[in-house]
């Protein structure tokens, strides 16, 4: 059983950063993906990694203010949050899905394809 624990969330003015880490023992066999939920929305899909190769995706949302990366010697995934925005505002979640040797490379943006989840750490963006 896998647990991912997520951690660096907070408040902060817009135009701020932040950066989010989710950690897990043997994380570096694991593809993982960054989703987020807002009150009153449904989750939605931030951006993802493949285990290796660092192979990244990106929701439109996101793309130019936020960084998917991984250090998988320390088993961590991080999520470098720039010029954050109030519509950011959320819980955000990391998700884990174990990736076989021949699906390494690959990432996986829909919720339902992974198998393990943390328990999110809120995220609020003040205007």
């Amino acid at each position: 059983q896998l647990q991912l624990v997520e951690t660096g969330g907070g408040l902060v003015q817009a135009g701020g950063s932040l950066r989010l880490s989710c950690a897990a023992s043997r994380l570096q066999y694991y593809a993982v993906g960054w989703f987020r939920q807002a009150p009153g929305k449904e989750r939605e899909g931030v951006s993802c990694i493949s285990s290796s190769h660092s192979n990244t995706y990106y929701a439109d949302a996101v793309k130019g203010r936020f960084t998917i990366s991984r250090d998988n010697a320390k088993n961590t995934v991080y999520l470098q949050m720039n010029n954050l925005k109030p519509e950011d505002t959320a819980v955000y979640y990391c998700a884990a899905k174990y990736a076989l040797s021949s699906d390494t490379a690959n990432y996986y943006y829909m919720a339902d394809e992974y198998d393990y989840w943390g328990q999110g750490t809120q995220v609020t963006v003040s205007s």
